[in-house]
Protein backbone atom coordinates (compact mmCIF):
# COMPACT_ATOMS: atom_id res chain seq x y z
CA UNK A 1 0.00 0.00 0.00
CA UNK A 2 1.20 4.00 -0.77
CA UNK A 3 1.00 6.26 1.62
CA UNK A 4 2.20 9.98 1.63
CA UNK A 5 5.29 11.06 2.23
CA UNK A 6 6.61 13.73 4.58
CA UNK A 7 5.52 16.87 2.02
CA UNK A 8 2.13 15.08 1.38
CA UNK A 9 1.79 14.56 5.19
CA UNK A 10 2.33 18.03 6.03
CA UNK A 11 -0.21 19.49 3.65
CA UNK A 12 -2.78 17.53 4.35
CA UNK A 13 -1.95 18.45 8.60
CA UNK A 14 -1.83 21.53 7.72
CA UNK A 15 -5.15 22.23 5.75
CA UNK A 16 -5.98 26.02 6.21
CA UNK A 17 -3.39 26.04 9.20
CA UNK A 18 -1.00 26.87 6.29
CA UNK A 19 -1.38 30.08 7.33
CA UNK A 20 0.30 30.17 10.64
CA UNK A 21 3.88 30.88 10.81
CA UNK A 22 4.87 27.07 11.90
CA UNK A 23 2.21 25.35 9.39
CA UNK A 24 4.19 27.11 6.48
CA UNK A 25 7.93 26.44 7.49
CA UNK A 26 7.18 22.74 7.80
CA UNK A 27 5.94 22.99 4.37
CA UNK A 28 8.93 25.04 3.04
CA UNK A 29 11.27 23.35 4.86
CA UNK A 30 11.00 19.95 2.01
CA UNK A 31 14.08 19.62 0.16
CA UNK A 32 12.18 19.82 -3.14
CA UNK A 33 10.32 22.63 -2.45
CA UNK A 34 13.70 24.33 -1.64
CA UNK A 35 15.21 23.19 -4.34
CA UNK A 36 12.35 25.30 -6.60
CA UNK A 37 13.26 28.10 -4.86
CA UNK A 38 16.45 28.15 -4.93
CA UNK A 39 16.60 27.41 -8.62
CA UNK A 40 14.05 30.03 -9.27
CA UNK A 41 15.63 33.06 -7.39
CA UNK A 42 19.05 31.89 -7.12
CA UNK A 43 21.96 32.27 -10.36
CA UNK A 44 24.00 29.73 -8.69
CA UNK A 45 21.37 27.38 -9.61
CA UNK A 46 19.21 28.28 -12.71
CA UNK A 47 21.47 25.47 -14.72
CA UNK A 48 20.34 22.06 -12.54
CA UNK A 49 17.39 20.77 -12.10
CA UNK A 50 15.14 20.27 -9.27
CA UNK A 51 16.36 16.70 -8.68
CA UNK A 52 20.30 17.15 -8.37
CA UNK A 53 19.87 20.78 -5.99
CA UNK A 54 17.77 18.77 -4.11
CA UNK A 55 19.74 15.53 -3.64
CA UNK A 56 23.57 16.86 -4.08
CA UNK A 57 23.60 20.79 -3.66
CA UNK A 58 21.23 21.15 0.17
CA UNK A 59 23.97 20.33 2.84
CA UNK A 60 22.93 18.25 5.81
CA UNK A 61 19.84 18.44 6.93
CA UNK A 62 18.23 22.33 6.71
CA UNK A 63 16.85 23.16 10.10
CA UNK A 64 13.22 24.58 10.86
CA UNK A 65 13.64 27.63 13.17
CA UNK A 66 12.44 27.02 17.18
CA UNK A 67 15.79 28.80 17.84
CA UNK A 68 17.24 31.92 16.79
CA UNK A 69 19.49 35.29 14.59
CA UNK A 70 22.43 36.95 16.55
CA UNK A 71 27.08 34.36 16.78
CA UNK A 72 28.55 32.96 20.76
CA UNK A 73 26.56 29.75 20.48
CA UNK A 74 26.15 27.32 18.14
CA UNK A 75 21.11 18.85 12.34
CA UNK A 76 17.99 14.56 12.97
CA UNK A 77 18.38 12.08 10.94
CA UNK A 78 18.25 11.76 7.29
CA UNK A 79 14.81 12.55 5.69
CA UNK A 80 12.56 14.72 3.32
CA UNK A 81 12.53 17.23 5.83
CA UNK A 82 15.02 19.41 6.69
CA UNK A 83 16.63 21.29 9.50
CA UNK A 84 20.39 21.39 8.90
CA UNK A 85 22.55 24.30 10.48
CA UNK A 86 22.21 26.01 13.62
CA UNK A 87 19.37 28.39 12.60
CA UNK A 88 20.47 31.25 15.82
CA UNK A 89 23.04 33.70 16.26
CA UNK A 90 23.27 35.53 19.50
CA UNK A 91 25.95 38.40 21.09
CA UNK A 92 26.19 38.88 25.00
CA UNK A 93 25.06 42.37 23.85
CA UNK A 94 22.78 41.86 21.06
CA UNK A 95 20.66 38.97 22.56
CA UNK A 96 18.93 36.21 20.29
CA UNK A 97 17.11 36.42 17.27
CA UNK A 98 14.90 33.61 15.42
CA UNK A 99 15.64 32.54 11.79
CA UNK A 100 12.22 30.83 10.01
CA UNK A 101 14.52 28.43 8.10
CA UNK A 102 17.99 28.29 8.17
CA UNK A 103 20.90 25.62 6.11
CA UNK A 104 24.25 25.29 3.66
CA UNK A 105 24.45 24.58 0.25
CA UNK A 106 27.22 23.91 -1.87
CA UNK A 107 27.91 26.05 -5.18
CA UNK A 108 27.87 23.87 -8.08
CA UNK A 109 31.49 23.70 -9.79
CA UNK A 110 33.31 25.20 -6.85
CA UNK A 111 32.58 22.87 -3.30
CA UNK A 112 31.98 26.33 -1.73
CA UNK A 113 29.64 26.58 0.95
CA UNK A 114 26.71 29.63 0.77
CA UNK A 115 24.75 29.85 3.56
CA UNK A 116 20.79 30.71 3.16
CA UNK A 117 17.82 31.73 5.25
CA UNK A 118 14.48 31.12 4.17
CA UNK A 119 11.99 33.85 5.84
CA UNK A 120 8.00 34.01 6.11
CA UNK A 121 6.22 37.04 6.43
CA UNK A 122 2.87 36.17 6.99
CA UNK A 123 1.74 39.24 7.88
CA UNK A 124 -1.15 41.07 6.04
CA UNK A 125 0.79 44.29 6.42
CA UNK A 126 4.13 44.32 4.12
CA UNK A 127 5.21 47.40 5.80
CA UNK A 128 4.77 45.74 9.89
CA UNK A 129 6.28 49.40 11.29
CA UNK A 130 9.35 48.61 9.08
CA UNK A 131 10.60 48.42 5.84
CA UNK A 132 10.91 44.16 5.33
CA UNK A 133 13.75 44.80 3.06
CA UNK A 134 15.86 46.25 5.84
CA UNK A 135 15.33 43.61 8.08
CA UNK A 136 16.37 40.98 5.48
CA UNK A 137 19.43 42.83 4.72
CA UNK A 138 19.97 43.00 8.92
CA UNK A 139 19.77 39.44 8.45
CA UNK A 140 22.23 38.65 6.09
CA UNK A 141 24.88 40.67 7.96
CA UNK A 142 24.23 39.17 10.90
CA UNK A 143 24.93 35.79 9.28
CA UNK A 144 28.27 37.38 7.64
CA UNK A 145 29.57 38.60 11.14
CA UNK A 146 28.62 35.48 12.68
CA UNK A 147 31.06 33.61 10.35
CA UNK A 148 34.03 34.89 12.26
CA UNK A 149 35.57 32.00 14.34
CA UNK A 150 33.78 29.19 12.22
CA UNK A 151 34.51 30.26 8.70
CA UNK A 152 37.85 32.79 9.49
CA UNK A 153 39.66 34.27 11.71
CA UNK A 154 42.08 37.25 12.12
CA UNK A 155 42.32 38.61 9.01
CA UNK A 156 40.90 35.87 7.21
CA UNK A 157 38.90 37.94 5.63
CA UNK A 158 38.96 35.92 1.20
CA UNK A 159 37.09 32.77 3.54
CA UNK A 160 33.95 34.69 4.36
CA UNK A 161 30.93 32.67 2.54
CA UNK A 162 27.67 34.61 0.52
CA UNK A 163 24.81 34.48 2.26
CA UNK A 164 21.16 34.70 1.05
CA UNK A 165 17.92 36.12 2.72
CA UNK A 166 14.93 34.77 0.95
CA UNK A 167 11.67 36.27 2.17
CA UNK A 168 8.25 34.66 0.74
CA UNK A 169 5.22 37.00 1.48
CA UNK A 170 2.01 35.79 0.65
CA UNK A 171 -0.08 38.90 1.58
CA UNK A 172 1.81 41.50 0.05
CA UNK A 173 0.10 45.04 -1.45
CA UNK A 174 -1.40 44.87 -5.11
CA UNK A 175 1.32 46.40 -6.54
CA UNK A 176 3.51 43.73 -5.49
CA UNK A 177 1.74 40.84 -6.41
CA UNK A 178 3.24 37.68 -8.27
CA UNK A 179 6.85 39.53 -8.18
CA UNK A 180 10.21 38.64 -7.09
CA UNK A 181 12.91 40.97 -6.72
CA UNK A 182 16.42 40.86 -5.88
CA UNK A 183 18.48 43.21 -3.87
CA UNK A 184 22.38 43.01 -4.09
CA UNK A 185 25.54 44.03 -3.92
CA UNK A 186 27.03 45.03 -7.66
CA UNK A 187 30.16 47.04 -8.91
CA UNK A 188 29.54 50.45 -10.64
CA UNK A 189 32.57 52.52 -11.41
CA UNK A 190 32.43 56.32 -10.91
CA UNK A 191 35.36 57.25 -12.31
CA UNK A 192 37.67 55.14 -14.43
CA UNK A 193 36.88 51.81 -15.52
CA UNK A 194 38.04 48.96 -13.19
CA UNK A 195 37.13 45.56 -13.12
CA UNK A 196 37.23 43.19 -9.32
CA UNK A 197 36.47 39.68 -9.25
CA UNK A 198 32.36 39.20 -8.51
CA UNK A 199 33.11 36.93 -5.92
CA UNK A 200 35.25 39.36 -3.87
CA UNK A 201 31.87 41.52 -2.97
CA UNK A 202 28.89 39.88 -3.67
CA UNK A 203 28.26 38.50 -0.51
CA UNK A 204 25.04 38.72 0.11
CA UNK A 205 21.47 38.88 -1.51
CA UNK A 206 17.96 39.37 -0.51
CA UNK A 207 14.96 37.96 -2.22
CA UNK A 208 11.70 39.37 -1.95
CA UNK A 209 9.18 36.98 -3.23
CA UNK A 210 5.24 38.24 -3.25
CA UNK A 211 2.71 35.90 -4.34
CA UNK A 212 -0.32 36.85 -5.92
CA UNK A 213 -3.25 35.15 -7.54
CA UNK A 214 -4.67 33.26 -10.97
CA UNK A 215 -5.13 35.75 -13.65
CA UNK A 216 -1.61 36.93 -14.06
CA UNK A 217 1.01 36.61 -16.64
CA UNK A 218 3.38 36.13 -13.90
CA UNK A 219 1.45 33.49 -12.60
CA UNK A 220 3.86 30.39 -13.09
CA UNK A 221 6.91 28.72 -11.65
CA UNK A 222 7.99 29.11 -7.79
CA UNK A 223 5.08 31.64 -7.95
CA UNK A 224 2.51 29.49 -8.54
CA UNK A 225 3.63 26.30 -6.51
CA UNK A 226 3.74 28.29 -3.58
CA UNK A 227 0.51 30.21 -3.96
CA UNK A 228 -0.72 26.35 -4.24
CA UNK A 229 1.40 25.56 -1.29
CA UNK A 230 0.85 28.03 1.28
CA UNK A 231 -2.52 29.55 2.36
CA UNK A 232 -5.32 29.19 -0.50
CA UNK A 233 -8.91 28.31 -0.45
CA UNK A 234 -8.04 25.10 -2.06
CA UNK A 235 -8.07 21.76 -0.46
CA UNK A 236 -5.67 19.56 0.49
CA UNK A 237 -6.12 16.99 -2.24
CA UNK A 238 -6.42 19.58 -4.63
CA UNK A 239 -3.18 21.13 -3.75
CA UNK A 240 -1.15 17.65 -4.02
CA UNK A 241 -2.76 17.16 -7.26
CA UNK A 242 -1.66 20.46 -8.84
CA UNK A 243 2.07 19.72 -7.09
CA UNK A 244 1.99 16.36 -8.77
CA UNK A 245 0.65 16.76 -12.28
CA UNK A 246 2.12 20.69 -12.80
CA UNK A 247 5.35 20.34 -10.99
CA UNK A 248 6.50 16.68 -10.66
CA UNK A 249 6.42 16.51 -7.23
CA UNK A 250 6.33 13.27 -5.83
CA UNK A 251 4.02 12.88 -3.03
CA UNK A 252 3.61 8.67 -2.46
CA UNK A 253 6.40 6.23 -1.52
CA UNK A 254 5.39 2.59 -0.91
CA UNK A 255 5.10 1.43 2.47
CA UNK A 256 2.26 -0.02 4.86
CA UNK A 257 0.09 1.76 6.62
CA UNK A 258 -3.25 4.01 6.57
CA UNK A 259 -3.08 8.12 5.31
CA UNK A 260 -6.31 9.07 6.63
CA UNK A 261 -5.12 8.50 10.29
CA UNK A 262 -3.12 11.81 9.34
CA UNK A 263 -6.20 13.33 8.03
CA UNK A 264 -8.60 13.17 10.40
CA UNK A 265 -5.54 14.55 12.80
CA UNK A 266 -5.81 17.55 10.79
CA UNK A 267 -9.43 17.64 11.18
CA UNK A 268 -9.22 17.85 15.05
CA UNK A 269 -6.35 20.14 15.35
CA UNK A 270 -8.27 22.90 12.97
CA UNK A 271 -11.50 22.52 14.98
CA UNK A 272 -9.95 23.11 18.11
CA UNK A 273 -7.87 26.01 17.09
CA UNK A 274 -11.55 27.83 15.28
CA UNK A 275 -12.95 27.01 18.92
CA UNK A 276 -9.69 28.87 20.04
CA UNK A 277 -10.32 31.50 17.64
CA UNK A 278 -13.84 31.79 18.62
CA UNK A 279 -13.13 32.53 22.91
CA UNK A 280 -10.54 34.91 22.24
CA UNK A 281 -12.77 36.97 19.98
CA UNK A 282 -15.91 37.08 22.43
CA UNK A 283 -13.29 37.78 25.37
CA UNK A 284 -11.62 40.73 23.47
CA UNK A 285 -15.29 42.10 22.74
CA UNK A 286 -16.32 41.71 26.17
CA UNK A 287 -13.84 43.75 27.61
CA UNK A 288 -14.39 46.40 24.66
CA UNK A 289 -17.75 46.90 25.86
CA UNK A 290 -16.45 47.04 29.50
CA UNK A 291 -14.27 49.68 28.45
CA UNK A 292 -15.90 52.03 26.39
CA UNK A 293 -19.48 51.52 27.98
CA UNK A 294 -18.49 51.16 31.33
CA UNK A 295 -20.36 47.82 31.74
CA UNK A 296 -19.68 45.21 34.30
CA UNK A 297 -18.78 42.05 32.96
CA UNK A 298 -21.92 40.42 33.66
CA UNK A 299 -23.58 43.43 31.35
CA UNK A 300 -21.02 43.76 28.60
CA UNK A 301 -22.11 39.17 28.80
CA UNK A 302 -25.76 40.09 28.19
CA UNK A 303 -25.56 42.34 25.26
CA UNK A 304 -23.46 40.43 23.39
CA UNK A 305 -26.27 37.53 24.35
CA UNK A 306 -23.78 35.16 25.78
CA UNK A 307 -25.32 31.57 27.11
CA UNK A 308 -25.87 31.40 30.31
CA UNK A 309 -24.11 28.26 30.50
CA UNK A 310 -20.83 29.87 28.99
CA UNK A 311 -20.78 32.94 31.14
CA UNK A 312 -19.27 31.40 34.04
CA UNK A 313 -15.83 29.87 31.77
CA UNK A 314 -15.49 34.49 30.20
CA UNK A 315 -16.35 35.48 33.96
CA UNK A 316 -12.95 33.33 34.77
CA UNK A 317 -11.45 34.26 31.82
CA UNK A 318 -11.55 37.64 32.11
CA UNK A 319 -9.99 37.16 36.17
CA UNK A 320 -6.62 36.21 34.56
Amino acid sequence: MEIENTLAKNITAAGEKAAYDAACKRLLANKVILAWIMKSCMEEYKAHSINEIAERYIEGIPQIAEAAVNPDEDGYEGSEQIRGAKNEDSTIQEGTITYDIRFLAIVPGTGEMIRLIINVEAQNDFYPGYPIIKRALYYCSRMISSQYGSEFTETHYEKIRKVYSIWICPNPPKKRENTITRYCVQEENLVGQVLEQKENYDLLTVVMICLGHAGDDNYTGILKLLDVLLPSDKEAEEKKKILQEDFDIAMTKTLESEVSVMCNLSKGVEERGIARGLETGTLNAIRNLMETLKLTAEQAMEALKIPEAEKAKYAGMLKE
